[in-house]
């Protein structure tokens, strides 16, 4: 029986120093290894305490230390939800100036109006386009105008020469016609004297 006891006490020993040493071993390790030294009486395990006292200290540590991890992690989760959080706010915020400068750089203000680029390009090349049908009527207009003053400058200078001439037939019919009744004067003056 000290046999059994000593041997149990140098292996809860060496548990107990390997345990603290390794870290890697995990608890259900420990169990079978727990299992597998305990000694068998009447169809019974039993098993000592002070190995079944330090499974429990290392299951309540690695519970505790869990615990931590969870709470670092839910901390952590909160953190990140509440950056997370900050972030979407940040992105609306974003979103809505980016409409808005968007919005300011497709809009031109057109004689107080806000029109569209469209709209304003649209506008815009109307207006050139009555201005420029304008000009080609004004000029059409000018030719047509040019042609038939030109051609009555013409026609005034051709009626102006005509009428020259006219008045110098007239002229000379006149002095003719003034010679004939003079020398009919002169006649009719001799005849009666």
């Amino acid at each position: 029986m000290n046999k059994i006891l000593f041997s149990s006490l140098l292996l809860l020993y060496i548990n107990v120093t390997v345990a603290q040493v390794s870290t890697e071993t995990t608890i259900d390790e420990k169990f079978q290894e727990l299992i597998t030294n305990s000694n068998n009486f009447k169809g019974y395990k039993v098993v000592d305490t002070d190995q079944l006292t330090t499974l429990q200290k290392l299951t309540s540590n690695r519970i505790a230390e869990l615990k931590e991890e969870i709470a670092a992690s839910k901390q952590a989760t909160d953190a990140q939800e509440a950056q997370m959080a900050q972030l979407r706010s940040d992105l609306e915020s974003m979103e809505a100036q980016l409409n808005t400068v968007t919005s300011e750089k497709d809009n031109i203000s057109f004689l107080g109006m806000s029109l569209s680029k469209a709209g304003y390009n649209t506008t815009m090349w109307s207006i050139i386009g009555v201005l420029v049908l304008a000009l080609a009527l004004f000029v059409v207009r000018f030719k047509r105008s040019h042609i038939h003053t030109t051609e009555a400058r013409k026609n005034l200078n051709e009626l102006e020469k005509e009428f020259d001439a006219y008045r110098v037939k007239a002229l000379e019919k006149e002095q003719r016609l003034g010679r004939l009744l003079q020398d009919e004067k002169n006649k009719q003056l001799k005849l009666a004297k």
